[in-house]
């Protein structure tokens, strides 16, 4: 089987998702290719963002749809077929990272939010996307992105670039809502220190 690595895919509704699911199991002729086309966008994104390394990542893409596809019959439509495989994808980069020793977050945003002052958690006005239309502050900033820990570089990626909403993220990392909100919280103000420090740009 061989999984492209093109653009993400815009993921089924979820009354599609019980029906392709159902067509996968029954073994219907195309509906596995198809469930691949359909998610390996975003498994491609988490896995990379992840890794980091194509060639691993490619076999850890191929690896997920492999588990998907044995494991698809315990799918229970709790959650949408989306955030179901990327729960896969993440579990599969989650121990890759363990078994080379990479450490995946910031030890001092393990703590959560629990730490935060309600000020803390206020917006802190840093806009992400339009950083990124500027072309030099986009290279400074991907390469301030691909400097983050695992994890964290995965979640500001899915939220801030891929436009993945909290609850989503949630169900595919299982981390708490408020963890995930502290991570990208405090690596907003990570990013935007960089900006600052290397280009003067106050944001």
């Amino acid at each position: 089987m061989s999984v492209s690595v093109e653009g993400m895919e815009d993921a089924a509704p979820p009354n599609a998702d019980r029906e392709l699911v159902d067509a996968v199991l029954a073994n219907a002729p195309g509906a596995f290719e198809r469930l691949v086309r359909e998610f390996q966008g975003l498994c491609w994104h988490i896995i990379n963002r992840m890794v980091r390394h194509p060639e691993d990542a490619r076999e850890l893409c191929q690896e997920t749809f492999l588990r998907v596809h044995r494991q698809l019959h315990q799918y229970r439509h709790e959650s949408a077929l989306k955030s179901w495989i990327g729960r896969v994808a993440y579990s599969i980069a989650l121990r890759y990272l363990e078994k080379q020793h990479i450490a995946t977050v910031d030890i001092g945003a393990e703590s959560g939010d629990d730490d935060l002052s309600p000020l803390d958690t206020i917006d802190d006005s840093f806009d992400l996307e339009e950083a990124c239309a500027d072309e030099q502050i986009h290279k400074r900033l991907h390469a301030a992105i691909q400097a983050l820990p695992p994890v964290q570089r995965m979640l500001v990626s899915l939220y801030h670039l891929e436009e993945i909403s909290i609850s989503e993220i949630a169900e595919i990392t299982g981390l708490a809502a408020g963890t995930i909100k502290s991570h990208l919280f405090r690596t907003r103000l990570q990013l935007r220190q960089v900006l600052e420090t290397r280009l003067g740009v106050t944001a």
